[in-house]
């Protein structure tokens, strides 16, 4: 019997040593990050562009075999995409997933590509956007201490309002309407005939509720998710701009990296931008079926509505395309 004792407590021993010995080898086999980096996302965590960093971030960790880490931070939590500009300009943000509305504050020449009503439709805006006019401005960030790393969806905006209906152009008249702060949105806004109010986008739905703005504009999604529709019920789908969003690594980040690891940042950016790009197909058929089976409206206009719009905002192009007139009139015959 004592010898059985001696040859359990042996084996005991044994297969303790053996669970100690694979717990060091699995938990020294862990990669240590060299990099952890911060990528900043101001929509909520379910979004299509937020889903759209996560997998970049996947995607860099695992070509990187852990390496590098990239920490999304969504719903604003590092401030307002203003303000996380001027942090990556410092490089006190490392990436981030930023509206053309807001980067074109930074540098009016994007203010091209996010014109109303430029694109015939979204094949058309990504004609150009990933052909040699989108890689062009990818590179124009450059002088601003960030480097543009891909292309994500926004969709496209329309209007929506709560108490009148939009159906032709003159019904905008007396209005007031949402922007989101952006000069050339509210510019867009006045010239169509209704009085733009920039409020954050957090205080949309009160501001419908109460009265203070007889409506707004966005994409569906945003539309579904921010359940404006409770308050705003008419959707006209106007489609008066489709708005870029652009992926950025601050300047001083992207000088820490090697080559090779730039390469890599850049192809996951590239893959991500895909992969965003068809889950914003998938949430915008379904965001639109929410609105309408909880009460929207969908209202269409006709081409030769929209066409009036289309005319009213032409004086736009020269005051802020300048001496890029022939950028625009190349964009426009990029339709597929």
């Amino acid at each position: 019997m004592k010898n059985i004792k001696i040859q359990i407590g042996a084996v005991l021993v044994l297969a303790s040593a053996a669970v100690v010995i694979f717990w060091n080898i699995h938990h020294s086999a862990e990669v240590v990050p060299e990099y952890v980096f911060i990528y900043a996302e101001n929509q909520a965590a379910d979004y299509p562009t937020t889903l759209g960093g996560y997998y970049f971030s996947e995607l860099v960790e695992e070509r990187t075999k852990g390496r590098i880490r990239i920490l999304v931070q969504p719903e604003a939590e590092l401030g307002p995409e203003k303000d996380v500009l001027k942090q990556m300009q410092y490089g006190g943000i490392d990436f981030a997933r930023v509206s053309l509305s807001q980067l074109s504050e930074l540098i009016p020449e994007m203010n091209v590509l996010q014109m109303p009503y430029l694109y015939e439709s979204s094949k058309h805006m990504w004609k150009v956007l990933d052909g040699e006019i989108g890689d062009r401005f990818l590179t124009m960030t450059d002088s601003y201490d960030l480097v543009g790393l891909s292309w994500y969806d926004a969709g496209v905006r329309s209007f929506y309002t709560s108490e009148k209906k939009i159906t032709c152009l003159e019904d905008l008249k007396g209005m007031c309407i949402r922007v989101q702060e952006s000069e050339l949105m509210a510019e867009m806004v006045e010239i169509l005939g209704a009085t733009a109010v920039q409020i954050a986008y957090s205080e949309v739905y009160s501001s419908l509720q109460q009265g203070l703005v007889d409506g707004a504009e966005n994409n569906w999604p945003s539309y579904e998710s921010m359940q404006h529709y409770k308050v705003a019920k008419y959707f006209t789908v106007d489609e008066h701009a489709r708005v870029p969003e652009m992926q950025l690594v601050s300047l001083h980040t992207w000088n820490r990296l090697s080559e090779g690891d730039q390469k890599i940042i850049r192809e996951c950016a590239r893959a991500s931008a895909l992969y965003e790009r068809r889950i914003w197909a998938q949430r915008e058929k379904e965001a639109r079926n929410i609105a309408i089976q909880n009460g929207a409206e969908e209202i269409l206009i006709t081409e030769e509505e929209k066409e009036k719009f289309r005319e009213a905002v032409q004086g736009m192009y020269e005051k802020y395309c300048g001496d890029s007139m022939d950028l625009v009139e190349e964009i426009k015959k990029c339709i597929p």
